[in-house]
């Protein structure tokens, strides 16, 4: 064991730890969640702290054997980051607004740093936690701009995974432009449409969805390193504010620039809400798709049974045979996961009080766990569900032929209280509008007009206004 000294007291390390005290408090206060901080957290702070080092030296704040050190030494922990990840020992949800984890990176990178240069673990008197690896910095800059960085990563799989779902939709549209089925409103009959504009629907739907996505993460571009304790970037030269911002870009490939008010960076945290609220939206229009797919492959005998969903697992312990639709289940349970997680974040958000915002650790995770969850839950969906759904024609045309609600179309014609009576008769003598037409004396002919795909579905006067459209262009 070694003995290490905070301005608490002294605690014993085990000898061959990493970590140091500070990390060590941390794990014994905050034994609240067995969830540690997220790798990608803690693997983007060591990019911040390789990128204070250059800034440092270059400001001639670090001399070249320690700047050495801990870029060597943040290097090798990214690269072997398994090796080194049970070093990492501080909890996901912590007191203190990240100082936690931000010293449980500090401790980590220092401790090799001084293997590197020949020393013991714990001897920081020749190369310090504080007074090295987080030179120029605070917890409340480096924290909240490591998780930027982190979540500009996970929304872009996210997106990568919701791209993949728009153009499966934009499959079946394509596949289903002329697959006639009813519509429905209140969960009552309506006027007919087709699967290819349902699927197309769910298409742009999820493209608003990308582009809200885009636009948070273009707010997260924006970072408050520099900012140190409350944005006055107390404890850093001109040329260290000069410089860390780029020399970050550059490790990180990234069009980082530095927030204009940087007061207003570290202790306001309105973008990490913007990204919860973009989830948020995400996640309900998974869940009205997931609902609708539930509904419309509800059967297979006493439901809508228009679709046909993949049998992927036995249903019942009980009902032989019986098949559930378990991937848009699986759907709905993320969706209320990360309703229930955005809200966390506004909270959190709004519970900031004066110069900075001690709630981050709980809104990171949140925020993670959100976007890894929609990222996993619509690869399922697509792997698991949309890729072999199948659309019932045969099903869905024999309820728009027996559905009462095709007589709106008589409405222009014989007027709205006359078609009225028709529907009721249909609904009460169960006939279809078909049939009580040829009973009212309607031509066949004049029948098939009217109860034909194209005038049902409006594409007759679409048609003609395009081509109407064309003549005047011509």
């Amino acid at each position: 064991m070694r003995i290490e000294r905070d301005s608490i007291g002294t605690l014993e390390i085990p000898s061959q730890a990493y970590y140091g005290i500070h990390s060590q408090r941390a794990a014994q206060n905050f034994a609240v969640t067995t969830q540690k901080v997220h790798p990608l957290l803690l693997k983007k702070l060591i990019l911040i702290k390789m990128a204070a080092a250059e800034a440092n030296y270059a400001a001639g704040q670090l001399t070249e054997k320690k700047y050495q050190a801990i870029t060597q030494a943040g290097q090798e922990i990214s690269q072997n980051f398994a090796h080194y990840q049970t070093a990492f020992i501080t909890p996901a949800i912590q007191g203190g607004a990240g100082t936690s984890t931000n010293m449980n990176v500090n401790e980590v990178i220092a401790n090799r740093a001084l293997e590197l240069l020949g020393h013991k673990k714990g001897e920081y008197k020749f190369l310090h936690p504080n007074d090295d690896v987080n030179r120029s910095q605070s917890t409340n800059d480096t924290y909240p701009t490591a998780a930027k960085l982190a979540l500009l990563e996970l929304i872009n799989q996210l997106n990568q995974q919701l791209d993949r779902l728009i153009q499966e939709f934009q499959r079946l549209a394509a596949a289903h432009q002329q697959t006639i089925k009813l519509g429905r409103t209140q969960l009552q009959d309506a006027v007919p449409t087709t699967f290819g504009a349902s699927f197309t629907a769910y298409a742009s739907l999820l493209q608003r969805c990308s582009k809200r996505l885009t636009t948070a993460s273009t707010e997260l571009l924006s970072i408050p390193l520099g900012g140190t304790a409350i944005g006055t970037g107390i404890n850093t030269t001109p040329k260290y504010q000069e410089n860390i911002v780029a020399d970050l870009a550059k490790l990180t490939q990234l069009p980082l620039r530095q927030a204009t008010d940087l007061q207003d960076a570290v202790q306001n945290t309105d973008s990490f809400l913007a990204v919860a609220d973009a989830c948020k939206n995400l996640a309900a229009a998974l869940g009205k798709i997931a609902n609708d797919l539930r509904l419309l492959g509800s059967g297979p005998q006493a439901g809508l049974g228009e679709l046909e969903l993949p049998k992927t697992q036995a249903g019942s312990s009980i009902m032989p045979g019986k098949v559930n639709p378990v991937i848009p289940e699986v759907v709905n349970q993320i969706v209320f996961q990360v309703i229930g997680y955005a809200t966390t974040v506004t909270m959190a958000v709004e519970a900031g009080q004066l110069e900075l915002n001690a709630f981050e650790p709980v809104m990171f995770k949140d925020l993670f766990d959100a976007a890894e969850l929609l990222t996993k839950g619509i690869t399922t969906l697509i792997n698991h569900c949309l890729q072999d759904l199948k659309v019932n024609q045969v099903r869905c045309r024999s309820l728009v032929e027996n559905s009462a609600e095709i007589a709106t179309v008589l409405a222009p014609k014989i007027g709205y209280a006359a078609a009225t009576a028709i529907v009721k008769t249909a609904l009460k003598e169960r006939v279809n509008i078909r049939t009580l037409l040829k009973q009212q004396g309607f031509a066949a002919a004049e029948i098939d007009q009217l109860l034909s795909s194209q005038n049902l579905l409006n594409q007759t006067k679409k048609t003609m206004q395009a081509d109407a459209l064309s003549t005047t262009t011509v």
